[in-house]
């Protein structure tokens, strides 16, 4: 790694042209050529706006006042624009379908090779050379909007690859992948930071799987001000991170509970090779001295379903092949399994918006396959993975009473349901914004809040907190659990998050390959070798940390680290609500 900078940031101001206040405040820090650096903050920190600076998206794109300087690779990026800052820049988006260009993988990949009118032998070698680097040489004739979430980030990728840039900058690559997908997104990163010597810049909410793999520093962001510039040893040992609003990998929490004061010569920042000796007699303790939880009282089934099957063509194998399972009123329950397993097929089906063709659903113990998709809306609200797809109003105000108003519900009532919707969701500040104004992550709470207006019996969620951070993550969820406990609606999730299937949802349902292969406590799954890897799953970090410690029980520990954090956010809400009643 070289000692000389290869991106610097001195004494650095932005302001948006449409905002009075700057997002960046007077920042400054480097990176060095072939570093692996990984910047976190909240939503709104500014984590984006420094992403834009680098190639140049600011202020060509976004135009505003910058004061200070910035040199990417000796350039000024302000000065040269997106094009030439392109050659030292590859930028993967979080909302990859935005990047692509081409009808063929292939035709994507060699974009910008077209622009520079590089001859077609070339061009091929390059394209090939570029696919066999992220493994999607065997999609080259596939259309990029039918691949998978992981093969969408891998093309991507391989479409800046070809034009051999320095500087690799990824923007949240995780938040719509598969815990494998995401793993193996790592891996080809990590390699290309090793092997090549890339730099790399990395953006993203799930920092317990971005450090799977080795990052030389963390960068936290904190309303346009750099409040931290640290190694990941340096950084875990501190408080730091859930002071500003990021979660920490779950085995770092569980070491704190238990009393522990990490030490950054133990090396946390791996729990593979951390030194645990100093800590496992208090984890041992505090293990001991946590009331497991108690077992949920069974209540009727408010979902089930029959031995569903269905495929989109009658040439394919089957999408959904003899699925079935029951819901318990009131219970909260995570869908998990790799991309493409059936979990949103198999909501879809539930929904209506694919007639099965053999299998029975039944609601309230009524079977409900005959019923139309208006009709099981009026008791299943459905919120879509893709948010683009739910979008039909201009304005967000308009879009969350959407379903309201077309229902002839009174304006008062309107006013009162879509305020508390969008409060909850952490988007009434920009109530009046039109949709497209707002981020990624920002759009996905429209669409949860357009759902949670219509009070529904059975709340079916795709994804619900892909891209948040862990504020509106937390936020989201506890709002959800409100609702699970305090109303009785029954939440099923589709997610790809571990996190919140442990900490959310005490059961999950695990499909691969059409079929349910898993059904049980979140904690025994996620501690289940075998069922984490037919899954594609992600063993949780707990799992390690009861093995490295010597508690015999993994899943107790999981469980008792999970029923620990729920007294603890219980007891802080309680907290809270007591100042704002006094």
């Amino acid at each position: 790694m070289s000692s000389v900078p290869i991106i610097e940031f001195k004494d650095f101001t932005y302001t948006y042209r449409t905002q009075a206040g700057p997002t960046l405040k007077n920042i400054s820090f480097s990176i060095r050529k072939g570093e692996k650096v990984l910047i976190v903050g909240a939503s709104g920190s500014g984590k984006s706006t420094i992403a834009k600076c680098i190639n140049a998206l600011i202020p060509s794109t976004f135009p505003g006042k910058i004061e200070g300087s910035l040199t990417v690779n000796g350039l000024n990026p302000a000065a040269e624009g997106i094009f030439n800052m392109s050659k030292q820049v590859g930028t993967v988006l979080q909302d990859t379908d935005g990047q692509f260009i081409g009808l063929t993988v292939a035709e994507d990949i060699a974009f910008a090779l077209e622009n520079d009118q590089i001859p077609q032998e070339e061009m091929r070698r390059k394209v090939m050379e570029a696919a066999r680097t992220v493994s999607v040489e065997q999609l080259l004739g596939s259309v990029p909007g039918a691949l998978s979430g992981g093969q969408k980030q891998r093309v991507s990728l391989a479409g800046i690859l070809v034009d051999d840039v320095e500087i690799f900058l990824f923007d949240e690559p995780l938040a719509n992948l598969d815990p494998a997908a995401g793993k193996k997104i790592i891996e080809l990163i990590d390699q290309l930071n090793r092997d090549k010597g890339k730099t790399v810049i990395i953006i993203e909410h799930r920092l317990e799987d971005v450090l799977y793999r080795h990052v030389d520093r963390i960068i936290l962001v904190e309303k346009g001000e750099i409040a931290a510039d640290m190694t990941v040893n340096q950084l875990l040992c501190s408080d730091l991170l859930p002071q500003k609003g990021i979660r920490e990998p779950l085995y770092i929490s569980a070491l704190k509970y238990a009393g522990c004061t990490l030490r950054a010569e133990d090396c946390p920042e791996d729990i593979a090779t951390m030194n645990m000796a100093p800590y496992k007699s208090a984890l041992q303790s505090w293990f001991q001295k946590i009331e497991p939880q108690a077992e949920r009282a069974e209540t009727p089934p408010a979902l089930e379903v029959r031995g569903l099957c269905f495929r989109y063509d009658k040439t394919l194998p089957w999408a959904v092949e003899d699925v079935g399972f029951k819901i318990q009123k009131g219970e909260m329950v995570s869908i998990v399994g790799t991309n493409g397993a059936g979990k949103s097929t198999t909501a879809s089906l539930i929904c209506g918006f694919n007639q099965q063709e053999s299998g029975e659903i039944f609601l309230d113990g009524e079977e409900i396959s005959s019923w139309s998709i208006k009709q099981r809306g009026e008791k299943i609200g459905f919120v879509l993975q893709n948010q683009n797809q739910m979008i039909s109003k201009t304005i967000i105000w308009n879009e969350v009473a959407l379903g309201l108003a077309v229902r002839k519900v009174p304006k008062d009532e309107i006013e009162e349901r879509v305020t508390r919707a969008l409060k909850i969701c952490g988007i009434y500040p920009y109530r009046n914004w039109p949709v497209s104004a707002v981020s990624f992550g920002q759009k996905k709470r429209v669409t949860i809040a357009s759902i949670l207006v219509m009070n529904p019996e059975l709340l079916i969620l795709d994804e619900p907190t892909a891209g948040q951070d862990w504020a509106h993550y937390t936020e989201i969820m506890e709002f959800l659990r409100t609702l699970n406990k305090e109303l009785g609606i029954t939440i099923l999730m589709i997610t790809h998050d571990m996190h919140l299937m442990l900490e959310y949802t005490d059961r999950a349902i695990v499909i691969s390959g059409g079929q349910v292969i898993a059904d049980g406590k979140s904690s025994a799954i996620l501690t289940d070798e075998k069922i984490t890897e037919a899954a594609s799953l992600k063993r949780t970090s707990l799992y390690d940390l009861a093995v490295k410690c010597g508690i015999e029980s993994p899943r107790q520990l999981a469980d008792r680290f999970i029923h620990y954090e729920r007294k603890m956010r219980e007891a802080a809400g309680a907290q809270d609500t007591g100042k704002v009643n006094g």
